[in-house]
């Protein structure tokens, strides 16, 4: 009984860190969603910025350079925030995973 107890009481404490890791997960992956919406926003801007200078500083070399360094800084930043997103939908899928095979475990306890 004291072993049952025990085991009782630290699934109940892996169930608990497993919901905490889904939260901390969720939390990552809304972030990685602005992230993503603010990087989309800014190659928004960048792309109206370069049409702009563009317009304005027709032949300058160095200015159409620092909107090419701009835009495809924008690029990498969105592929990073993509990245992010990815890995964040990914560690979800996992902590599900394991949320499942811990249900499965006390499920076996319960019926032992």
């Amino acid at each position: 009984a004291q072993q049952i107890g025990s085991i009782q009481s630290e699934t109940q404490n892996t169930v608990g860190a497993i919901e905490r890791v889904t939260e901390t997960i969720s939390s990552i992956n809304e972030i990685a969603t602005a992230i993503a919406s603010a990087v989309e926003e800014q190659g928004a801007a960048t792309a109206e910025i370069s049409g702009n200078v563009q317009q304005a500083a027709a032949g300058t070399n160095e200015v159409s350079s620092s909107i090419g360094i701009v835009r495809n800084t924008s690029q990498e930043t969105g592929e990073a925030a993509s990245n992010v997103q990815a890995g964040a939908t990914e560690l979800a899928n996992e902590a599900r995973n394991l949320d499942e095979q811990v249900k499965n475990f006390l499920d076996r306890l319960r019926n032992i």
